[in-house]
């Protein structure tokens, strides 16, 4: 997750995708569902996009959401019952291809960024994923 070499130090992806996921540590698991469509590959489908969700003990939600999909953006929907949220902030992390990764020479090349693409209406959101992404989303 952390690479060094002499006296530098790099944050792969794999060490912002389990940043995001620590959000969950310790919080209490919310029932989520949600309806996606398939990703198939070789013969092979899943969903392309997942999701969990959580609740910490200051009370805020997180939902943590997967685009599997290397090409197609995704948008979902999920409602948020019995929770009252007025506010919602994200980080995202994706990059322009597939195979991209942090060097030495490009330690920056992967990195988190913040996500506006969540909405609230009530109590549904709706997330526009890009392909390749993961997002983690604050509910207030």
């Amino acid at each position: 997750m952390i690479l060094t070499k002499g006296e530098q130090m790099i944050l792969t992806p794999t060490y912002h995708v389990f940043d995001f996921y620590q959000v969950h540590q310790d919080a209490l698991l919310l029932p989520m569902s949600l309806k996606s469509d398939a990703y198939t590959f070789e013969g092979q489908s899943v969903p392309a996009v997942s999701a969990s969700a959580s609740r910490d003990k200051e009370g805020r939600v997180h939902i943590t959401v997967v685009n599997l999909d290397p090409h197609q953006p995704r948008t979902v929907q999920a409602e948020l019952r019995g929770q009252h949220v007025s506010n919602v902030t994200g980080r995202i992390l994706t990059a322009a291809a597939l195979n991209a990764h942090n060097t030495f020479e490009q330690p920056n090349a992967v990195q988190p960024a913040d996500f506006k693409g969540a909405r609230l209406a009530g109590d549904t959101i709706t997330i526009a994923l890009p392909s390749k992404s993961i997002v983690v989303l604050e509910l207030r």
